[in-house]
C-alpha cells in the first residue's frame, strides 16, 4: 500500500516485488513525497500549490534579457556557459515546492520507496511519463544520466551526487538508487534531483553527450527550446503536449507559449532594451539605477512597474575570492589585512545609495550561518572543541565581524591595522610600495572580472584603497567565455564571486570548501581552500541526521571559513527588485521564497505583451 499522508508512512513488504531488487523479508516504505526534515507542507492529495491560479490563462510570448553570452546548450560538461532558462526543458524524479526550502513532491516518479536505514531508494516512473517525441521516460534514460554525469560531469555538478554508490535499473519503470551515507533523507532527495537522460537519442549516430553543441536535445519538460541564436538568443516554446501539465506540481504554472531570452553583451544597453520595450521583466542589481535610473516616461506614466518584493530565499555568500594557491595569499595575516582595506560603509553610502546588509556569514539569510548569533556553544561549541588547538582562540570567545569605517573615506585605523599585519607577514613599505622584506618583490593583485560589468566601479574604489597601502593593482577585464576558463582553471589572484546555496546544506559542500576540490578543475573551491578542519566539519554537516545538528554544524563550518580570511564578504540584501512592463498579472500570494516569475504569472486575459505595452 502506499503511503496516504505525511505523518504516517505505510510499511510495504516488497520482498522480491520491486524487481526483486530488495533481499527476502525486507520492508520497505513507500512515499509519495518527503521532506529531508519534518514533514512536507502539502498532503498527498494536494491539488496544487497554494501561490498558484490554477485557473490562469495560457498564452503570449515574454521576452527577457541576459547578460554577456552562452556557448553551449550542454549542462553536464564542463566548458562553455549555457542560456539562461534551460531548466524548463526537463524535469526530475520528483520536485519541491517554493513555500519549502527541503521537500519532494511526485512528478516523473509516482512514488519512492526506501528501507529504514534509507541505504538506497527505488523510484518508481509514472507511467504516462514521456519525452518530447512521445518516447517513454525509462529507468534506462536515469542509469545513463547517473552514468554520464558520474563519468563526464563538471566537478561542481558530480559532487552533488557523488553520495550516490551507484544506480540500478530494477525494471523498466523502477531505478534503485544506493547511498553511502545511510539514515540520511538528504541521499534520497540528491537523487529525486535526477534528470533523465534519453537513450535512444543520444544513442543515434553523430550525438555525443559529452561534448559541448548548440543543437537543441530531446527533452522532457514544460518547455522546448524552438529557437537558438548562438550567444545572441534563444527562444523556449511551451509544450502542448506536455505529459505532466495537469500533475499538483504543475497546475497553474507555466503559462507564457514563449519565453525568449535575447543577450546583451553591455549591462547599459540591457537595461536600454528594456526602457524600450524590448525587454518585459528584469531583475534589478544595481543600486545606483534602483535609486536614479527608473525615472523614464513609461514609469511615470504607470506603463512600467517598478517594485521590491520580499526576499526570504537563503543565500550563498558574495565575495571577493582570494586564491590561496597564489603565494602571497597564504599568510592569514595578508589576508586580514586586505579584509581592512575594503570599505563596505563608503562603497554603501556612495556607491549603493544606502542599500544592502554587510554580510557577515558564508550563508547569509538563512538559519545555516552564524547571523545574529552570540559565541558558538551548546552543540555548535562541540563541534569545534576537538579543533580547539588548530583554530584562532577568538572563535571561541567572540563573533567575527568585518572591519567598520566611518564611511568618510578616511581609512588610516583600518590601514594602520593592515600595515601592522603586512609587517608581521613580512612585508615592508619602501618608496611607497610594499614590497617582500626578503626577496624584494613587490606586492601585486590583479582582479579578474567580465567586461562591462557593473561591478567594475566597486572594484575601484576597493582597488584605491589597496594602493594607499603600497599594493600594485591591476583589473583584468574579460568576455564571459574567458571568464568562466579562468575560472574554472583557477587562474586569477582575486575574483568576485556569489556562490549558490543549495538548502539544507549537504554534499556540495565538499566542492566549494574541501581539500580534495582545491586542485580540481572546474570544482567551486574557488579559495583553494586547504584546512582539516574545514574537511571535518563538511563532513559533519553531510552525517546531520536532524535539522538541528545540521545547522549547528553548518554554523560551525561558517566560524572557522570566516575566521581565516579565504573571502571578504561583500553585501547582500533580503528583497528582490523586479521592473516589468504592465501587462502581467499574478497570484495574490507570492510564494515564500520565490518572486514567482515566470513560472506562476502570466498575460493580462486578452493582451500579449507585443500587442498592450507600447
Amino acid at each position: 500500500m502506499l503511503r496516504v499522508s505525511a505523518g504516517l508512512a505505510a510499511s510495504l513488504l516488497l520482498s522480491l516485488a520491486i524487481g526483486g531488487i530488495a533481499e527476502a523479508d525486507e520492508e520497505l516504505t513507500v512515499y509519495r513525497s518527503f521532506a529531508e526534515f519534518g514533514e512536507p507542507l502539502y498532503p498527498d492529495d494536494f491539488p496544487h500549490f497554494d501561490y498558484v491560479n490554477p485557473d490562469a490563462p495560457k498564452g503570449g510570448e515574454v521576452t527577457l534579457g541576459g547578460f554577456g553570452t552562452f556557448e553551449t546548450l550542454n549542462t553536464i560538461v564542463l566548458g562553455g556557459q549555457w542560456p539562461l532558462g534551460i531548466g524548463l526543458t526537463s524535469d526530475t524524479l520528483m520536485t519541491g515546492s517554493s513555500d519549502e526550502l527541503a521537500s519532494h513532491y511526485p512528478l516523473i516518479a509516482e512514488h519512492v520507496a526506501v528501507p529504514d536505514d534509507l541505504s538506497y531508494a527505488v523510484f518508481t516512473i509514472d507511467a504516462r511519463a514521456r519525452f518530447h517525441d512521445g518516447h517513454p521516460i525509462t529507468a534506462e534514460d536515469f542509469k545513463f544520466a547517473y552514468d554520464t554525469i558520474m563519468d563526464n560531469g563538471r566537478p561542481f555538478l558530480r559532487a552533488f551526487f557523488e553520495d550516490i554508490t551507484g544506480a540500478t535499473v530494477v525494471s523498466e519503470r523502477e531505478i534503485r538508487f544506493d547511498f553511502q551515507t545511510t539514515d540520511a533523507w538528504k541521499s534520497v532527495a540528491l537523487a529525486a534531483s535526477m534528470q533523465p537522460l534519453p537513450v535512444h537519442y543520444w544513442q543515434e549516430e553523430g550525438r555525443d553527450v559529452k561534448q559541448s553543441f548548440l543543437e537543441p536535445p530531446l527533452a522532457d519538460g514544460p518547455y522546448r527550446i524552438v529557437s537558438v541564436d548562438p550567444g545572441s538568443s534563444i527562444t523556449y516554446e511551451r509544450a502542448e503536449d506536455y505529459w505532466a501539465a495537469d500533475l499538483p506540481v504543475n497546475v497553474g504554472q507555466y503559462n507564457f507559449d514563449r519565453i525568449t531570452y535575447e543577450y546583451y553583451r553591455d549591462d547599459d544597453a540591457l537595461f536600454a532594451a528594456f526602457i524600450s520595450g524590448d525587454i518585459d521583466f528584469r531583475l534589478e542589481y544595481r543600486s545606483q539605477r534602483w535609486a536614479t535610473g527608473y525615472d523614464f516616461p513609461a514609469v511615470e506614466e504607470g506603463e512600467v512597474v517598478q517594485e521590491a518584493l520580499p526576499d526570504n530565499t537563503p543565500q550563498g555568500i558574495q565575495a571577493y575570492v582570494l586564491n590561496t594557491r597564489h603565494p602571497q595569499f597564504e599568510d592569514i595575516r595578508v589576508r586580514q589585512a586586505l579584509t581592512q582595506l575594503f570599505d563596505f560603509e563608503w562603497t554603501r553610502k556612495n556607491l549603493f545609495y544606502g542599500n544592502y546588509t554587510r554580510t557577515r556569514s558564508y550563508f547569509p539569510n538563512s538559519d545555516f550561518g552564524v547571523g545574529d548569533f552570540g559565541p558558538p556553544e551548546g552543540q555548535e561549541l562541540a563541534f569545534l572543541e576537538p579543533f580547539r588547538d588548530q583554530l584562532p582562540p577568538e572563535l571561541f570567545t567572540e563573533v567575527w565581524e568585518p572591519p567598520v569605517t566611518d564611511g568618510s573615506g578616511n581609512i588610516r585605523p583600518q590601514l594602520d591595522e593592515a600595515n601592522r599585519l603586512f609587517a608581521e607577514a613580512g612585508w615592508e613599505i619602501s618608496d611607497g610600495v610594499l614590497i617582500h622584506a626578503e626577496s624584494g618583490e613587490p606586492f601585486t593583485i590583479e582582479f579578474t572580472l567580465i567586461a562591462a560589468d557593473a561591478t567594475e566601479r566597486i572594484v575601484q574604489a576597493f582597488a584605491r584603497n589597496l594602493e594607499r597601502a603600497g599594493i600594485q593593482v591591476s583589473i583584468r577585464a574579460v568576455d564571459t567565455a574567458q571568464y568562466e576558463r579562468i575560472v574554472n582553471e583557477f587562474d586569477y589572484d582575486i575574483i568576485s564571486v556569489r556562490s549558490n546555496f543549495f538548502p539544507p546544506p549537504g554534499p556540495e559542500q565538499r566542492s566549494y570548501w574541501g581539500s580534495a576540490a582545491a586542485d580540481t578543475v572546474g570544482s567551486a573551491n574557488w579559495a583553494g581552500i586547504r584546512n582539516p578542519v574545514v574537511d571535518a566539519l563538511v563532513e559533519e554537516v553531510v552525517a546531520a541526521r536532524d535539522i538541528e545538528t545540521l545547522k549547528a554544524a553548518n554554523r560551525a563550518l561558517d566560524r572557522v571559513l570566516l575566521w581565516n580570511y579565504y573571502m571578504i564578504p561583500q553585501f547582500h540584501q533580503a528583497e528582490a527588485w523586479v521592473a516589468y512592463w504592465d501587462v502581467f498579472e499574478r497570484p495574490d500570494r507570492l510564494p515564500h521564497y520565490s518572486t514567482g516569475f515566470p513560472d506562476t504569472w502570466w498575460f493580462e486575459t486578452g493582451s500579449g505583451a507585443q500587442q498592450t505595452q507600447r
